[in-house]
């Protein structure tokens, strides 16, 4: 696949972000509890993505493979998607989806870049250039607009 559609693939990955947010939260608020909201939506996605497995016919890994998975991978994505899922369905019905959206967004794009500039976590390393800064200011200063009342 071309550059081109994986930067489709990434611009509709982020809006059907946003609106799981938003229909999350709805449910925390309505259920009183954002880390229940939470629970349903990882059964939920884990039930869906048991499906796609599935339907896609997804090729287990041999035990070799497994025995090579360091025992941190197998947790703590998990754990990180909760917390930060958590405050979204916390912090969206208080700020609304579009202030919560651009300051994860924020968070998000300023540790991607400085992940990406040391390599953390064992990706390919994208060093920081004065564009990616230029870049990194320009988000900062359009989520500052978007957000002053």
């Amino acid at each position: 696949m071309e550059r081109m559609g994986f930067v489709l693939m990434a611009f509709v990955g982020g809006t059907f972000l946003a609106l799981q947010g938003g229909l999350n939260a709805r449910l925390g608020v309505l259920l009183k509890s954002p880390l229940l909201a939470s629970v349903v939506a990882f059964v939920s996605s884990a039930l869906f993505a048991i499906l796609l497995a599935v339907v896609g016919k997804v090729s287990m890994p041999t035990e070799e493979n497994l025995k090579l998975i360091p025992g941190y991978l197998w947790f703590m994505g998990g754990f990180f998607s909760v917390l930060g899922i958590s405050l979204y369905y916390i912090t969206i019905p208080k700020l609304g989806v579009s202030t919560m959206i651009s300051l994860g967004l924020c968070g998000q794009l300023i540790f991607a870049v400085i992940a990406g500039h040391f390599g953390w976590l064992n990706l390919p390393e994208e060093p920081i250039t004065i564009m990616r800064l230029v870049g990194v200011v320009c988000m900062i200063v359009g989520i500052l607009f978007m957000n002053l009342n």
